[in-house]
């Protein structure tokens, strides 16, 4: 095993030179890339195999992130972020300085603030949001721990995080819609 800041140096590497890591988030293993990069955005949903009208989500490590991509942030969003026990990925409206194939059709983007540790120093070195989808072909069903990813996203990848390889995944992210006008919709609990 790899010390983290060690694998944050190896994946910003391969990430800036527009490449796809798999990494290990706050809930399940991920597959990851800049978010403002639309080509490595492209190459992940080839590898998924992944209609690009099926938007994934973002991670952000802190409040400058967020305001960088959204101008308005709902009040109840905050609320909701600091009352979460566990991952909360809200759905907000109007995103900017991303990827536009990481945007839904609806003109809303998903993010999900996370402190986990390595999550959250690869941002801080990108200085920019990171993608995060499950560790598996489309519509099969998402890896429970790192023995289960599959071959084929194992060699898709630029390269692999060699860290937490023994933990066992947590469960996908809870998933709240925001929309501007003030409506609240959960989308996954």
């Amino acid at each position: 095993m790899q010390d983290i800041n060690t694998e944050v140096l190896n994946a910003y590497e391969i990430i800036k030179e527009g490449g796809i890591i798999l990494y290990p988030t706050d809930t399940v293993w991920g597959i990851g890339c800049d978010a403002t990069n639309p080509e490595a955005v492209a190459k992940i949903y080839k590898l998924k195999k992944r209609a690009e009208t099926q938007s994934m989500i973002v991670l952000m490590n802190g409040e400058k992130m967020m305001y960088n991509v959204f101008k308005d942030i709902p009040e109840v969003a905050w609320q909701i972020m600091d009352l979460s026990e566990n991952p909360t990925t809200l759905v907000l409206d109007k995103p900017r300085n991303v990827a536009s194939n990481l945007v839904a059709s609806d003109n809303t983007l998903g993010i999900r603030l996370v402190k986990e540790p390595f999550c959250f120093k690869l941002m801080e070195r990108m200085k920019k949001p990171l993608v995060s989808t499950s560790a598996n072909i489309s519509g099969q069903p998402t890896p429970i721990a790192f023995k289960d990813i599959s071959p084929e996203i194992l060699k898709g990848v630029d390269y692999v995080v060699n860290l937490q390889r023994d933990k066992i995944a947590g469960k996908p992210s809870t998933i709240i819609k925001l929309s501007s006008d003030s409506q609240v919709k959960i989308i996954r609990k």
